[in-house]
């Protein structure tokens, strides 16, 4: 039955989280594929690891497992992490906007994205964590497992090389 208890649990606590841990996955290997195979693999660590919870912020208590995985994905497979930018799946849906908007919005958000995906991964990882997934540095600090003047000065960094690549 404990095992049981174990899995009721693992299901409630980390398993809504399942998006953010595909989302940093996604941004770290440039493509849907790899990030599966990496949240995948971070899961299964996961629930191994599980006993070892003790409550807390199950997001980035989960996000550390995915960044730790994807680094260790990335030491198998030897900087295969980089892929094509796929326009159509990447897409900005219209909504109803004038096409010559819809266009220059389109145009904004696949320049975002490749000047992101240009980004060192300590730098893109330190991004999406603040900036998509929301979270406080001091919750990055945990992920990351560095000081918090480390994710700051990172963001920083990450935030002017983003300008000088969309400039």
């Amino acid at each position: 039955m404990e095992d049981r208890t174990k899995h009721v649990r693992f299901e409630r606590e980390i398993l809504p989280h399942l998006d953010a841990a595909h989302n940093l996955a996604r941004w770290l290997t440039g493509n849907d594929g790899d990030a599966a195979d990496v949240v995948q693999e971070a899961y299964v660590r996961a629930l191994g690891f599980f006993d070892g919870f003790r409550g807390g912020d199950a997001r980035a208590w989960l996000l550390r497992i995915v960044r730790n995985t994807f680094y260790t994905w990335l030491r198998q497979n030897r900087g295969e992490t980089t892929t094509s930018f796929d326009e159509a799946e990447h897409d900005v849906a219209s909504t109803g906007e004038n096409p010559e908007r819809g266009a220059i919005r389109r145009s904004d958000g696949v320049a975002l994205r490749r000047a992101i995906e240009t980004l060192p991964v300590e730098f893109r990882e330190a991004l999406v964590l603040r900036e998509i997934e929301g979270l406080s540095y001091k919750e990055i600090a945990h992920v990351a497992g560095v000081p918090m003047g480390t994710v700051m000065s990172r963001i920083a960094r990450a935030r002017k090389l983003l300008r000088e690549a969309l400039a």
